[in-house]
């Protein structure tokens, strides 16, 4: 069987550092849809309306391979291309800047800050690293090859060029990234350290926090106390895997839930909104590998600093 042909190009520059929505106009056996507006109003009418599809398409919003505006009235045709820019809902700001660590033609490793999503899903599209990044740097083609938390901040590798996004990417999922991580949390001289935390989490869909299960571990963490201040320690955290809110559950599993975490032991309400003033006091300080396309040795260090230990 022949592959399908590969898409053409989008003729739709990005918005506000998000690509258009391609759409393929499918196989139509039984004639259901007589011309294109019909197909866009069953196919995105129950998200946002028919009416509001109708007005799009009055406007010239969707658009066909060659940019030209594309009006409902026209005859569908199965496998023809289309593009459109959704409609973004207001975002509030994350009022803190993308730092970047290291950036050449291949790489960029921003510094994250806190509350900010590393790629756009969900609520979270256009206040998103990657799409401030686009934007501010001028890479449309600018792709992560991992992510970080939103409430995390930290170091996040981004791959310029589409080509060797896989490559980076190969690199996390076959664990040959050491990453570092440091985290303020309470000190406990009861709870002997250093030690390496295996267990298995789970992470359900549509529920916020993970949770510990019997089973086989999935999940390794290493746990050492680099020095504590009265109530507080400041610890440095080494993850072998890479599970959801894994370095969270270790600590909060070890009695020694992160400083500002709204989601362990307790998770608070889903209503609450950000407080900018209280940020999980969690930082993905060091990435380290050897970079898949050169050979070469890389290492970076976050130049951030985490506000619950200050003068370090």
């Amino acid at each position: 069987m022949r592959g399908r042909r590969k898409p053409p190009a989008s003729p739709l520059p990005q918005r506000d550092g998000i690509d258009a929505v391609r759409v393929r106009l499918p196989e139509d056996p039984g004639g259901a849809w007589g011309c294109v507006g019909e197909h866009l109003v069953a196919r995105f009418g129950g998200a946002v309306g028919a009416g509001r599809v109708v007005e799009m398409l009055d406007a010239g919003r969707f658009v066909g391979a060659d940019g030209v505006a594309v009006r409902g009235g026209e005859p569908y045709a199965a496998g023809r291309y289309l593009w459109f820019h959704r409609d973004f809902a207001p975002e509030e700001p994350v009022p803190f800047p993308v730092g970047v660590v290291y950036r050449d033609e291949r790489l960029v490793v921003a510094d994250k800050p806190h509350f900010l999503a590393t790629v756009p899903r969900g609520r979270h599209i256009t206040e998103t690293a990657v799409a401030r990044l686009r934007r501010e740097l001028d890479l449309p083609a600018l792709q992560p090859a991992h992510r970080l938390d939103r409430l995390t901040a930290g170091l996040v590798l981004l791959v310029v060029r589409p080509e060797d996004r896989g490559a980076y990417q190969t690199l996390f999922r076959d664990r040959l990234v050491r990453k570092e991580y440091e985290a303020v949390a309470p000190y406990d001289p009861g709870v002997p350290l250093p030690r390496t935390v295996r267990s298995r989490i789970v992470k359900e869909r549509g529920v916020l926090a993970a949770r510990q299960e019997a089973g086989e571990a999935n999940s390794e963490s290493r746990v050492e106390l680099v020095e504590h201040r009265g109530p507080l320690g400041r610890y440095r955290l080494l993850p072998a895997t890479g599970r959801t809110h894994q370095l969270r559950v270790h600590m909060n599993a070890l009695g020694l839930p992160i400083v500002h975490d709204p989601l362990y032991p307790v998770v608070a309400a889903e209503a609450s909104p950000d407080d900018f003033s209280r940020p999980l006091q969690l930082l993905a300080r060091v990435l380290e590998f050897a970079d898949p396309v050169s050979g070469e040795p890389r290492r970076f260090e976050s130049g951030l600093r985490l506000s619950a230990w200050p003068d370090r």
